[in-house]
């Protein structure tokens, strides 16, 4: 799950190669951050029971910093792993993963259907079809008609809601890549192909966090951290937009395999023999 107590005695000092430290101080990382990155995206901030989500997953980012903070002290303080705590920032850092994940794919396929409605002029029938009387006040419902029909009142959100995709595809493709190895034991978007040592981590030498590393066969595309994810969520409102190209080279990098690093050595069509 983490690393023994020899592995990581130089991985890092207290700065990088650059001279400074890559992570900022919990201490000045306010929970508004986290609740109002993902607000301003539309269609997630909107909906009140969203929101509720939004606001658990901030309170948990904010406790779990914490014992990544103390992990990482009581680790340089008795030059070994702490493997109970250890273990409890593991776990939580995997459940905060999960439903960090689960709420941006519940926003991600709203948003994808409602800019499909937009294109395919069915926006005002599901409008209408989300208004029909059940019976009862539900108020889902009567939230997601109002969405839609902010839209239809002003049909400039269908871009801004594309820019919001756009600014949240990498971060969420990241997060979703080590998610599917935590949670399956399987390569995202390679089902078949058997996670590396899911839920292994070795503790980052700059804030604490777990590093998991995100490999597809012999490739190590690299190190992702809950810490990692949080600070991109935090990062997305101030993000530029990408180009098509900029997603398109990332999805590619993300998908690299064996047979593209590592491609079997070249052999002759005829034996000699």
């Amino acid at each position: 799950m983490t690393n023994d107590d020899s592995e990581q005695m130089d991985d890092h000092d207290d700065e990088d190669f650059y001279g400074h430290i890559p992570y900022r101080n919990p201490d000045e990382i306010g929970m508004h951050e986290i609740t109002q990155a993902l607000k301003g995206l539309h269609l997630l901030g909107g909906d009140m029971f969203l929101t509720m989500q939004i606001t658990n997953l901030a309170i948990v980012d904010q406790f779990i910093m914490t014992q990544e903070t103390e992990l990482l002290q009581t680790y340089r303080a008795r030059d070994r792993t702490p493997m109970d705590l250890a273990m409890f920032v593991s776990a939580q850092s995997q459940m905060w993963i999960f439903a960090a994940y689960e709420l941006m794919r519940t926003w991600r396929s709203r948003a994808k259907d409602t800019v499909k409605l937009a294109r395919n002029g069915g926006l005002e029938m599901k409008a209408k079809a989300l208004e029909v009387g059940q019976g009862f006040m539900h108020m889902g419902r009567e939230a997601r008609a109002r969405e839609l029909r902010e839209i239809i009142a002003n049909p400039s959100l269908i871009q801004v809601i594309e820019d919001d995709l756009k600014r949240a595809h990498i971060p969420f493709k990241r997060m979703e890549f080590i998610r599917v190895s935590l949670a399956k034991h399987e390569v995202s978007g390679k089902p078949k192909a058997i996670a590396y040592a899911p839920g292994y981590g070795r503790i980052n030498m700059y804030c604490g966090a777990l590093d998991f590393q995100m490999t597809t066969g012999r490739v190590i595309l690299g190190d992702i951290s809950r810490r990692d994810i949080a600070d991109e969520i935090r990062a997305i409102p101030q993000g530029p937009v990408p180009s098509a190209e900029q997603l398109a080279a990332f999805d590619e990098f993300m998908a690299l395999s064996d047979d593209a690093v590592f491609p079997a050595p070249a052999t002759d069509s005829e034996s000699d023999f």
